[in-house]
């Protein structure tokens, strides 16, 4: 598994700022969050999905770190975070709390 953290620099309130990623060995998301400028969340795993716009997991791997940085807008700064803090966030998230 691989951990994703991922700050999305944009102006548009319906699209995440801040994504969370766990990634399997094929780097495709198992489980993910969303955060919103307007402090909405939405998670995804498995086939359950709640809250955000489209949380939904994606159906292609997700890009290396360096392809995501390669963004020609700027607009995406991508960091590997430990398996520790995805589940602090996960757990301080999902398991303690609804939308």
């Amino acid at each position: 598994m691989e951990y994703l953290k991922c700050e999305w620099i944009h102006d548009d309130a319906d699209e995440p700022i801040l994504i969370y990623s766990e990634m399997d060995d094929e780097r495709y998301e198992v489980r993910k969050i969303e955060f919103y400028r307007d402090g909405r969340y939405g998670y995804a795993y498995e086939d359950v999905e709640v809250g955000g716009v489209g949380v939904g997991l994606g159906e292609v791997p997700v890009p290396t770190i360096e392809e995501i940085a390669e963004d020609e807008f700027g607009h995406f700064v991508p960091m590997l975070i430990s398996k520790d803090e995805f589940e602090e966030v996960w757990k301080d998230t999902v398991s303690n709390k609804n939308p």
